[in-house]
């Protein structure tokens, strides 16, 4: 049966700011605040550089008439905020950090002195978000990828925030009607009522559900530079839920080089039988899984184009312990059971049917041949299953000129599995392919004044046949 799983093209957001009220961008950060003298009185004119210390890519903003300045869809990450003005010393604001989709508040207490003398800020800068009633909580990069995470499913970690729980999930191979990730209930409610944001692009698989692969799993660890939760109370420029929001966005390259290369491993031999494979007298099922890859960014030109890209494949081979009935042995010997009144009566079996009985398993378990079980016996096997996926991020960024600036992203991920069935006589196939390519132009017609366009393709694929 073949789910051609939706493909839709949308243009996702197109956002215009202004000096008077500034919005932020679910992909980006915007900062805002006012600039005043030591009285409290506004600057008027004031210049507001906000730089990027990993890129060394700059914004500059300018306060008007009432002291407010504004600087929208910023790239989540460290800054430095420098604040000069005729008359005052200039003040250096470092260690800032903005979030994904933050909309931060930084106010800015000029001094009278010379413009060329800089007054360095050594307080840690506000981390409330002053500029929003949003109930959130954010997961910093770091956190992703240094937590120890069965899987290494990022979006597992939006588990541990409050009003978030994972709804128990399906076996595997049998999720594919209710979505392939990571199912969450936020606030309360339904898995498909929320929205998966990557870089500002809606992500949900074909039944509104998160994205994920066969295993149910969400990858790109190394590829996600943080993601927040959003609970309740956001803005309407999230639109499309009425549930939670997992707002997430991929690394960008810096110039400085950053990579990684990991490979994580799990064996039987490492693990625990399972309660009930003993008390069955079953065999440990047997387990191999490698998660291997490797991820890098740099800069192509120097403080303005950037590279990153990230690969992680999954190669497992897991057993799951199955119990069949197949025919008894007395059958087989010509001896068939009434199972009413227990009567034994030995029937002659067509030479015919004789060859057929070779495709049935003879019976190793429990029972064969016991009261009700009299012309069955007790198959026991072990299924083992056998998943093969590859995981793509690439990302693309580059200051165009100081008003407009693009990045493209691309995630493909192909998974597929293969089930045994039927006395481990016959196999099934499950795969599932998704990608996602998302394209953000950002255009400055002032310091205040942005207009942001992108957009969006997603598409997912789940199909399972008999081999």
């Amino acid at each position: 049966m073949q789910h051609r799983l939706g493909v839709f093209l949308a243009i996702l957001a197109i956002a215009i700011f202004s000096a008077s009220q500034a919005s932020a961008q679910v992909s980006g950060a915007t900062l805002s605040g006012t600039v005043t003298d030591p009285s409290g009185a506004a600057i008027v004119g004031a210049r507001v550089a906000i730089t990027n210390t990993a890129t060394n890519v700059a914004r500059e903003a300018t306060t008007d008439s009432t002291g407010y300045y504004s600087a929208p869809n910023l790239l989540p990450g460290p800054y430095e905020v420098t604040v000069s003005a005729a008359g005052f010393s200039a003040t250096k604001q470092s260690d800032l950090t903005l979030t994904v989709g933050a909309q931060q508040v930084l106010n800015v207490s000029l001094r009278i002195g010379e413009a060329s003398q800089t007054v360095l800020v050594t307080e840690a800068a506000p981390v409330v978000q002053l500029g929003s009633s949003t109930l959130s909580a954010e997961v910093e990069g770091a956190t992703v990828r240094e937590l120890p995470l069965n899987g290494r499913d990022w979006a597992s970690l939006a588990k541990i925030q409050p009003g978030v729980a994972e709804v128990r999930a399906h076996p595997t191979g049998t999720q594919a009607s209710r979505g392939l990730g990571l199912q969450m209930t936020i606030s309360g409610n339904r898995p498909t009522q929320n929205s998966f944001r990557l870089d500002g692009a809606l992500v949900n698989d074909y039944s509104n559900a998160g994205p994920g692969s066969v295993l149910g799993q969400n990858l790109g660890v190394e590829a996600i530079q943080e993601f927040s939760v959003l609970t309740s109370n956001y803005s309407a420029e999230y639109g499309f839920t009425s549930g939670g929001v997992i707002n997430a966005i991929t690394r960008s390259g810096t110039n400085t080089f950053h990579g990684s290369v990991f490979d994580f491993l799990r064996n039987d031999k490492l693990d625990a039988a399972n309660f009930f494979t003993n008390s069955n007298k079953l065999h440990k099922s047997p387990l191999k899984q490698n998660q291997f890859g490797g991820s890098g960014g740099w800069r192509i030109l120097k403080d303005r184009l950037f590279l990153f890209g990230d690969y992680e494949g999954v190669r497992q081979s897991k057993g799951t312990a199955q119990s069949q009935y197949t025919i008894s042995q007395a059958v087989r010997a010509g001896r068939v059971t009434n199972l009413q009144n227990g009567v034994v009566t030995a029937v002659p079996i067509d030479p015919n049917i004789q060859r057929l009985l070779a495709l049935f398993p003879v019976a190793n378990g429990p029972g064969n041949g016991v009261g009700e079980n009299a012309n069955v016996g007790q198959f026991n096997w072990t299924a083992v299953q056998s998943t093969t996926e590859n995981f793509y991020t690439f990302r693309a960024d580059e200051k165009i000129s100081d008003k407009d600036s693009v990045f493209a992203t691309y995630v493909r991920d192909p998974s597929y599995f293969l089930n045994p069935i039927a006395f481990n006589i016959a196999l099934q196939r499950f795969q599932a392919y998704r990608q996602a390519i998302i394209l953000e132009e950002t255009h400055l017609f002032g310091p205040s004044f942005a207009n942001t366009v992108r957009v969006a393709l997603n598409q997912t694929n789940w199909d399972h046949q008999p081999l």
